[in-house]
């Protein structure tokens, strides 16, 4: 099933349905109601034809396509909710009253879907943000964007209880399967789902040290482009 296919899938009251499909953080998030897409890039705009909300988490070129953001925009007439160095660079691209600016504390609903944005450790961008969905029925996924751990990532995890996270375990500067698997000791989510590289070993590593160190933590390694319906 590839990402257009994720239309013909409507999840169920308490259930979310989630596409990777890239190999860098574009993750689609489907809840009973709305379509959020996270991080388009190197995917085609009518993969899209219907969303709700983009969410942006900074602005290095595997994150932030303003082409393309532009054109599933025009032809959804979605919101886009972005880092602020991202919402400058959209700022010509979206409708103003369509471009939300957001920083870490940032919350927001896309109709009965709550949108949190919190702190990124990426280094080499200039605002990052990550982001935490919350769907109607309070299935939390936590996007970690390009994120090296960090220390609050621990409350974050006790005050907003996710049900998924994603783990950067490649690609980014200074991450791997072991720093991937930080995270999600530190977030104890019911689901660790690894993602950010094209390395069947990476995710594989992720997997065989998160079962070593964090058992109670179920790993879901996802095929790109394939939905995964939760729970």
């Amino acid at each position: 099933m590839t990402v257009m296919e994720l239309e013909s899938v409507t999840p169920s009251k308490g259930e979310v349905a989630i596409v990777w499909f890239n190999s860098y953080a574009g993750v689609a998030i489907k809840t009973p109601t709305k379509m959020l897409v996270i991080d388009p890039v190197n995917v085609n705009a009518k993969a899209f034809p219907t969303v709700d909300a983009v969410l942006i988490t900074h602005e290095h070129y595997d994150h932030l396509d303003q082409t393309l953001i532009r054109e599933i925009q025009k032809q959804t007439n979605c919101t886009v909710i972005a880092d602020p160095t991202s919402t400058r660079r959209l700022g010509n691209v979206v409708p103003e009253e369509r471009l939300v600016e957001a920083k870490p504390g940032f919350e927001t609903r896309v109709g009965d879907v709550v949108v949190k944005a919190e702190r990124c450790n990426h280094p080499p961008a200039s605002t990052p943000i990550t982001f935490l969905v919350r769907t109607e029925d309070g299935i939390t996924v936590f996007h970690t964007a390009d994120s090296l751990p960090f220390p609050e990532m621990q409350e974050i995890g006790e005050r907003e209880k996710p049900d998924i996270v994603f783990c950067t375990v490649g690609i980014a500067p200074g991450t791997s399967p072991r720093t991937g698997v930080e995270i999600a000791k530190l977030v104890n989510p019911k689901v660790a789902v690894p993602y950010h590289t094209s390395s069947t070993g990476d995710l594989e590593r992720f997997a065989e040290i998160l079962t070593q160190e964090a058992p109670n933590v179920r790993c879901c390694i996802l095929e790109r482009n394939k939905p995964f319906k939760y729970p």
